[in-house]
């Protein structure tokens, strides 16, 4: 390709020349500024468009200290709480002007690390982030504080004091409400497949667990609780563990769905009829809850309600900033709501 044949990307002085208006009056109307006639910015914004002028938006942020731009790390894209959390978090930023970059560490501690220092160095006007199982250490996050860059931690959360907003849902009352409902229907012996314990859901929920089963004289059966990884293949080998052996549960209380609809499909396997001979909760109520069968009895989390409550959150540290206030806090925490769903499962 010759010299000539380059694309050339056209400036502010070039739709100028071209509607032979100053570039002061083109600045202004591409950025939206005031005492700028409707026809006019109408005018620029058509000729921005035929001369393919695009904005320099690298040289716009270090002149404004402002990207509008929002940073969003969660574990995985296509978890049902977190898609549906994120559909929210972006529709609500757009209507406020603000574009959101969004990311997975796809559970990987590693990556969450390297993706808090590419957001830090993309400039990012605020940080939201759900953590991976393993962080326990979250000190790759302390240059967002350390810079007064609003950081917002939400559903995975520092399991310690940490200077950061924190939105998280009642994982504690999540796991009482799960395991009191099955102990009200008459259940001796309640098993409990949970996540690991180094995250704030697992910890939480667990612990709701066994407030339940001591509220009713149950005593808890160490060998029917079982930490790991939430997935199918993971819950099935629990279930394997459980029924092959001679310590039988009568029900079962599962961290997430996917655990829940594996128990309900091993059942079905093995002629253990849900919910006469085995009752099953999960926790989230992702949709597909309602489509197996049985249908799972669930915990509601509200992923809207929280992305709605990241936003307002977010939305007042960023006013704070503008007016030169310190958004650093000493753990602001927010939680919302849960709920009991039952179904067939029950």
């Amino acid at each position: 390709m010759s010299k000539k044949e380059k694309h050339q990307d056209n400036t502010i002085l070039d739709i100028a020349l071209a509607l032979k208006l100053s570039p002061a009056t083109i600045s202004r109307a591409l950025n939206n500024g005031a005492y700028v006639k409707a026809e006019t910015r109408k005018r620029v914004t058509d000729m921005a468009e035929k001369l393919g002028y695009r904005r320099n938006i690298m040289a716009s942020s270090l002149r404004n200290n402002k990207t509008n731009t929002i940073g969003l790390m969660v574990p995985r894209i296509s978890m049902f709480f977190h898609a549906a959390a994120i559909t929210t978090i972006q529709n609500e930023l757009y209507k406020h002007g603000y574009n959101l970059i969004i990311c997975q560490s796809n559970d990987s501690l590693a990556i969450e690390k390297q993706l808090a220092s590419t957001m830090f160095s993309s400039r990012v006007d605020a940080l939201i982030v759900a953590c991976t199982l393993q962080t326990e250490d979250f000190s790759h996050f302390d240059v967002f504080v350390n810079n007064n860059i609003p950081l917002i931690f939400y559903d995975r959360v520092p399991t310690h004091p940490y200077n950061a907003t924190i939105i998280k849902g009642d994982d504690f009352r999540g796991g009482y409400l799960a395991t009191k409902h099955l102990l009200e229907l008459g259940c001796k012996k309640v098993a409990h497949i949970s996540g690991p314990i180094s995250s704030n859901l697992y910890i939480d929920r667990l612990a709701g667990y066994k407030k339940a089963c001591a509220q009713y004289n149950i005593e808890i059966d160490e060998e029917l609780i079982f930490h790991q990884e939430l997935t199918h293949d993971n819950a099935r080998k629990a279930m394997e563990i459980m029924f092959e052996g001679d310590n039988k549960p009568d029900a079962i209380f599962t961290a997430n769905d996917t655990s829940a609809i594996a128990a309900i499909e091993y059942a079905r396997e093995h002629n253990i009829a849900v919910p006469e001979d085995l009752k099953i909760v999960g926790y989230s109520n992702d949709s597909r809850t309602e489509i197996v069968r049985p249908s799972v009895t669930t915990i509601e989390q509200f992923p809207n309600l929280v992305g709605t409550k990241v936003v307002e959150e977010l939305l007042k540290k960023l006013r704070e900033k503008a007016d030169n206030i310190d958004t650093a806090v000493e753990t602001d925490i927010t939680t919302t709501p849960v709920q009991l769903v039952r179904r067939m499962s029950t």
